[in-house]
């Protein structure tokens, strides 16, 4: 089992993929940023307006196969084993480059535009397997950081492919036939590389591949039907390329018109937004505890809308030509002088955080849709994403030409798509709160406790039904455990706990099941019976505390017997695991001398979760879980 997300990068079930992505990233991108400096440098003849509509439709036709192809290459990522798909796509890569090549050399941009039509045909065929391919090759807890890798691997790709074919093409004098015989290496490259890709079987064999377009795009949008967490993850991967497009789209006319820079600006802002999201992206891992940990999604929501609403506040107060007189100079800024320029700093900064708290967002997102998807659905569920993200790249640059046109500037842009992404995120927020449930129990744990968590990663099933056992030490014990299980868990809890104010509706969100004693009330442990039995027959992760309440002095008490009922009904695995140096905490039981809660011994105290190997439900016994349990915590009470 790696330890961190990098050793993935030295292991045949990821290398030879996250290899083959990037490389088709960078590809496509060295040959979109050569065609685009061809159209608007190298091509004689064309006045501003022309150059500006071949450029527009070059983006048009890079954006079209995604409506029209999608929904067929999810139908078929589902149907074929994904790694001889991958070498199929790579060899129609190389087809591809070969027409690129033909095109540079013939100087035929009809041409060239017809080759960015059939890239983006192969992304399009490429985008399903991409992301579905990897629940494949990854455990469940290992999602967090292989996306984290895609998504760092991915934009790096886009930057360091669009720097380079802009350096081929403007920086030499036949740069467009180097820039051919460059797409056709890196194609070839990326073909060698895809024979490494290990197997990935069909997951949905007997599927029939419906050849009508428009009727397989209206069939792949319904897969999202009746699976309101993944939609809504879906809905929420789309509004960040809307948020990004419109934020990418302005950046070249906002560092020559407001920042008073060069091309080299332009760059240095392209490169900034890319590492930031890279960086984000890695750092998903670590602050997730390598669970899917979509609280992080609130926080990069958070962030994107702070630090754009601060992209509109930095606007310098003179703007291009005006800039570039009071620096003293006859022409425009480069990337050193804008960055020694007063106050660019923080346009710097702003275009950074917001990728940095980008990557926060959209890598949750990802493996929230790889984990919660039906695994015979991924494909179509990614290849349904794909349409909603090209229509909203599409809204995006409508809104922005809108908005133009109306007679706002470029920071006010900035403004209107920082407001829009808190208008839409609290949306989203409102119908999964979900999100914001897992985000303040994110920032409560982070404040409290520092938690090493070990054997969960082993011991707790990847699929199918399972009951957790654990012994019951404070309030928090079910989101302490819920942070460190990679995959959802309901727990069944005290109903009086269960009803505590504030952490009601989070218990509610998570789907908690509240129990009460049978004098207390027969009915409602009975129907908590149910629920449990429900949740298990239907493949989910249960949380008990067998003890049936908060322990009192630190020492766990003997198992009730009601982990046996359960499992008489229905004998699933029983992984057992113990929560250490909790006692004492300000979450613990209630100390008559200090009120409710006791006070916390320090901030940041470290904790322990552990858990065992699983018991198979035949064998287990009250008495033998509670004797794994305390084996488990050893003295660390």
């Amino acid at each position: 089992m790696p330890r961190n997300q990098f050793e993935l990068l030295g292991q045949r079930r990821f290398a030879p993929f996250f290899l083959t992505q990037a490389l088709g990233a960078f590809n496509d991108n060295v040959f979109k940023q050569a065609l685009i400096i061809l159209i608007t440098v190298k091509v004689v003849g064309f006045t501003d307006a022309e150059r500006s509509l071949w450029a527009n439709l070059a983006s048009a036709l890079f954006i079209l196969p995604f409506f029209l192809f999608s929904a067929s290459a999810g139908q078929w990522a589902e149907k074929y084993e994904k790694a001889r798909s991958i070498r199929r796509i790579k060899l129609l890569e190389i087809g591809i480059a070969l027409l690129a090549a033909l095109g540079f050399w013939l100087d035929s941009l009809p041409l060239l535009l017809g080759v960015l039509f059939l890239l983006g045909a192969q992304s399009a065929l490429f985008g399903p397997i991409k992301y579905a391919i990897l629940p494949q090759a990854l455990k469940p807890e290992e999602l967090t950081g292989g996306n984290g890798l895609v998504e760092m691997g991915t934009f790096l790709a886009i930057l360091v492919g669009t720097l380079f074919g802009g350096w081929l093409v403007a920086g030499f004098e036949q740069g467009e036939r180097y820039a051919s015989l460059a797409v056709i290496a890196i194609a070839l490259l990326g073909y060698l590389v895809a024979r490494a890709v290990p197997p990935a079987p069909a997951t949905a064999p007997d599927l029939a591949i419906d050849r009508n377009p428009l009727r397989a795009t209206f069939a792949t949008l319904g897969v999202l039907k009746g699976q309101r967490v993944v939609l809504n993850a879906v809905l929420g991967v789309s509004w960040f390329f809307f948020f990004g497009a419109l934020v990418l789209a302005q950046l070249p006319n906002y560092a020559i018109k407001v920042l008073g820079g060069d091309a080299s600006v332009i760059s240095l802002l392209l490169a900034l937004f890319s590492i930031g999201i890279a960086v984000g992206s890695l750092l998903c891992e670590s602050l997730s505890r390598r669970t899917v940990e979509i609280g992080l999604v609130p926080l990069g929501a958070i962030g994107m809308t702070l630090f754009g609403i601060d992209l509109y506040l930095a606007q310098p107060a003179a703007t291009g030509t005006a800039l570039q007189a009071a620096a003293g100079l006859a022409a425009p800024l480069d990337w050193r002088g804008f960055l020694a320029a007063e106050g660019q700093w923080r346009v710097a900064l702003d275009v950074a955080m917001i990728g940095l708290f980008g990557g926060f967002y959209i890598v949750p997102l990802f493996a929230l849709i790889q984990q919660r998807s039906p695994r015979e659905q991924l494909s179509r569920t990614i290849a349904a994403n794909n349409i909603l993200n090209a229509a909203f790249i599409v809204a995006a640059a409508l809104l922005a030409i809108g908005l133009i046109a109306a007679g706002f500037s470029i920071p006010q842009v900035f403004l209107v798509g920082a407001v829009l992404n808190a208008v839409v995120a609290v949306y989203i927020f409102s119908l999964v709160p979900e999100f914001l449930m897992r985000f303040l129990v994110w920032l409560l744990t982070l404040a409290m406790y520092r938690i090493e968590i070990r054997g969960v990663e082993e011991h707790v099933p990847d699929e199918g039904p399972a009951l957790v056992v654990c012994n019951h030490v404070g309030y928090m014990d079910a989101l302490l455990l819920a942070g460190a299980i990679p995959r959802p868990v309901r727990f069944v809890m005290y109903y009086k706990i269960y009803r505590l104010p504030v952490l009601n509706w989070v218990f509610r969100v998570a789907g908690a099941i509240p129990i009460a004693g049978s004098k207390e009330d027969p009915a409602l442990m009975e129907a908590a019976f149910r629920r449990i039995d429900a949740a298990l027959a239907a493949g989910e992760i249960v949380g008990i505390f067998p003890e049936g309440s908060l322990t009192k002095d630190g020492e766990i008490a003997p198992f009730r017997p009601g982990v046996e009922k359960i499992l008489a009904a229905r004998p699933v695995p029983v992984v057992p695991m113990a929560l250490r140096n909790l006692w004492g905490s300000m979450f613990s039981r209630r100390d008559s001398r200090l009120g409710r809660m006791r006070l916390p011994r320090r901030f940041r105290a470290p904790i322990g979760i552990v858990a065992g190997e699983p018991v198979p439900g035949a064998e287990a016994s009250a008495a033998l879980l509670e004797a794994r349990v305390r084996e488990l915590r050893g003295d660390a009470a």
